[in-house]
């Protein structure tokens, strides 16, 4: 069975483990977000990409969902001596992976290639993709001004109110190679239980991409980051409260039914179940909350099971 996984950074990595130990790895294929890219330190970091890649490898931090287990931050601690901001946490071991990034992005590499280096040297069989090689960060319209989402996300602390989200630059960004060709073969698209205006958005805004998913909707299946209207982690809920979204199960479906046939929800919002069917689509109930590798795993073969 070959599954495509649209995903952001932690939640969308829970069930991309999910996938990865329950399926031959090589039918899956995984799009990143890359919108949350920034420039630190003159190095280009991939938040999500590189979230995804170190947790199917078995080496992600699990008390943050990010960066590498038994982390150290020398670098992190010299930079600050000498007054460069480090707000944005890079340890040492995960410096080497931008500093790879960066010299091959400056040698004439795209950043599929770039992170299909790093793919292959952390041993993973499945296909881990960019949404675009082009640079496409999401900017944030706030009572502060105008702001990169890192800056609105880590600095900030997701305090600023939000009146807007730009995916500066996506008018001019084309699909990474291999994305429409694996989206039209998969027999199931999978959108993870990522942020849906900033994870997943992005991903949707990439010409071309949409289109597919409107194409082959009985194929895709959402599911749902809320559960009882709230995040499980990140700002969904708040994003959505102040862009005038309805911040339930509901109102994350609508902002999919052009995309997808099925959405599944956390079984705490089985009753909405009546409002998700009136909006086109298949409404499913299930465990969705992901705290253990078993939880994951549980949750993929729910999903097999729909497909």
């Amino acid at each position: 069975m070959r599954i495509v996984l649209l995903a952001g950074g932690v939640g969308g990595s829970k069930l991309g483990l999910g996938f990865y130990g329950t399926m031959d790895p090589a039918d899956l294929t995984i799009i990143t977000n890359t919108g949350d890219d920034i420039v630190m330190h003159g190095l280009h970091v991939s938040p999500d990409p590189d979230i995804m890649m170190y947790t199917l490898a078995g080496l992600v931090n699990p008390e943050t969902g990010w960066g590498f287990a038994d982390e150290t931050f020398r670098v992190a601690e010299g930079l600050a001596r000498y007054g460069r901001p480090v707000w944005f946490q890079l340890g040492d071991g995960d410096l080497a992976t931008h500093i790879h990034r960066t010299a091959m992005l400056r040698e004439g590499a795209t950043l599929s290639e770039a992170m299909a280096s790093i793919r292959t040297a952390l041993g993973l069989k499945c296909m881990i993709l960019p949404m675009t090689d082009a640079p496409v960060p999401t900017m944030l319209d706030t009572d502060e001004g105008r702001m990169h989402l890192q800056d609105y996300f880590v600095r900030r602390k997701c305090e600023p109110h939000l009146n807007g989200i730009e995916f500066s630059g996506v008018d001019r960004a084309e699909p990474a190679p291999g994305i429409v060709e694996s989206l039209r073969a998969a027999d199931a698209v999978v959108i993870a239980p990522s942020n849906p205006l900033i994870s997943i958005g992005p991903i949707l805004a990439v010409r071309g991409i949409a289109d597919v998913l409107r194409e082959i909707r009985q194929r895709v299946i959402a599911v749902c980051p809320l559960v009882g209207g709230k995040s499980l982690k990140g700002p969904s809920d708040k994003m959505m409260m102040e862009l005038g979204y309805d911040v339930s199960a509901s109102g994350v479906a609508r902002l999919y039914r052009e995309y997808c046939a099925t959405f599944v929800m956390d079984e705490t919002d089985a009753d909405q179940r009546g409002s998700i069917e009136a909006q086109g689509m298949k409404p499913v109930a299930l465990q969705t909350v992901m705290r253990s590798t078993e939880d994951k795993e549980a949750l993929a073969r729910a999903i097999f099971r729909l497909v």
